[in-house]
């Protein structure tokens, strides 16, 4: 039977991972990622996990000893946040060009200088091109369940790519709810034994971290490629699994409200989302046909289910929490990209705000939606006032 616990999302992600069964978890802290170690560290210690932990001494060795232990067929775990997270950039590729499975939580925080501690996503979405699954949990529940999905996605063999699942800073890692934890016979169901192929063996010896040049190189890249790409059909195989044992629904790469006739449609990932969805319901009730399209997953990215959900929309906003500098978001740039290939032409506007951690308000997207209404497109930042249209 399912417990509950009033857990914060940090606690609800190791609760997650605990029920993986990760064979090895490699631990460096820094804020606001620590708890989902300290509280993995405490689960090891008090024998409720049965894993080798390994505090290492940096960011990259955390992801060094997580490449090591997956090449030696080893179920890892490893988290970080922020610069943490750019330290170990060095070593996204080489896990992710190794096709480990290695599952990751990263904290998303702000970015160095000026020096702050409090939530945005630029980390992550520096690292779109890394080769890794890219996840965002909206809250407590789903960062739990993302923990254990996380595991059964990466693992496939179509699949076999490494998993960052994202957990808003603070806003998420450190809030608390109640959340319901699945019991241990309902995971192992759910999620058996590693097994693979891709790792050392002294009986079936294999090259493994080799150089490749011009002729071979861009052939791995491809199969990198269509890793990632596969993952799309593995999520859905994999929540569809996950609704039969947990009888909890999840809706893949996007989750849309109240799309369906909606002329106004906002997109944005993360914590973020639930107020949007609230600010929708209280336009819908002034007769403003609004609605909300979160991104669930970045990587692989849902060109289809974004071009589907916007085709009769009159307008667009994405709101999102990072800035390529000198040019706009990361996430507007994947959207326009994804209604150019379905040949939309909608007009469309980018809403950067929360760097820093910066509050968002109720009326701040009541703004966006305005903004979109009157058919402002361009870069425009929250609380500043102007617009950059490029």
């Amino acid at each position: 039977m399912m417990s509950r616990k009033f857990l914060s999302g940090n606690e609800a992600f190791a609760e997650g991972i605990r029920l993986a069964r990760p064979e090895v978890i490699s631990a460096y802290p820094i804020t606001p990622q620590t708890i989902v170690v300290e509280r993995l560290s405490e689960m090891v210690e008090d024998g409720s996990l049965k894993a080798e932990y390994v505090h290492v001494e940096s960011e990259h060795s955390a992801l060094s000893c997580a490449i090591g232990a997956s090449a030696a067929g080893a179920r890892a775990f490893t988290a970080t946040s922020s610069q943490g997270l750019l330290y170990m950039a060095e070593c996204l590729y080489y896990a992710a060009g190794g096709r480990f499975p290695i599952v990751m939580m990263n904290a998303d925080r702000s970015t160095a200088l000026p020096w702050n501690i409090y939530g945005d996503q630029r980390d992550s979405l520096s690292q779109l091109d890394s080769g890794w699954i890219q996840a965002y949990a909206e809250n407590a529940q789903e960062a739990l369940d993302l923990a254990l999905m996380s595991y059964k996605i990466a693992e496939n063999k179509a699949v076999s790519t490494p998993f960052m699942a994202n957990l808003d800073g603070f806003v998420l890692t450190h809030t608390y709810e109640t959340v319901e934890i699945p019991d241990r016979e309902q995971a192992d169901r759910f999620l058996p034994p590693y097994e693979t192929d891709n790792r050392i063996d002294f009986d079936d010896p294999k090259n493994m971290a080799f150089s490749a040049g011009p002729d071979t190189n861009y052939i791995f890249k491809y199969r990198e490629h269509e890793g990632v790409l596969a993952a799309k059909a593995v999520i859905a195989e994999t929540e569809k699994e996950f609704a039969e044992i947990f009888g909890r629904h999840y809706t893949g790469l996007t989750e849309s409200y109240l799309t369906e006739d909606a002329d106004y449609i906002l997109i944005t990932l993360g914590s973020i989302a639930g107020l949007c969805r609230e600010t929708a319901d209280k336009l819908r009730s002034r007769g403003v046909k609004a609605g909300v399209l979160r991104i669930r997953y970045m990587r692989p990215f849902p060109n289809e289910e974004i071009a589907r959900e916007l085709k009769n929309a009159k307008g667009y906003g994405v709101l999102e929490k990072d800035i390529s500098f000198g040019n706009e978001g990361a996430v507007y740039t994947n959207v326009n990209s994804a209604l150019k290939k379905a040949g939309l032409t909608i007009k469309g506007g980018n809403f950067i705000g929360g760097l820093g951690g910066r509050n968002i308000s109720a009326a701040d997207i009541e703004g966006i939606f305005a903004h979109i209404a009157d058919g402002n497109d361009g870069v425009h930042f929250l609380g500043i006032g102007g617009s950059d249209n490029g």
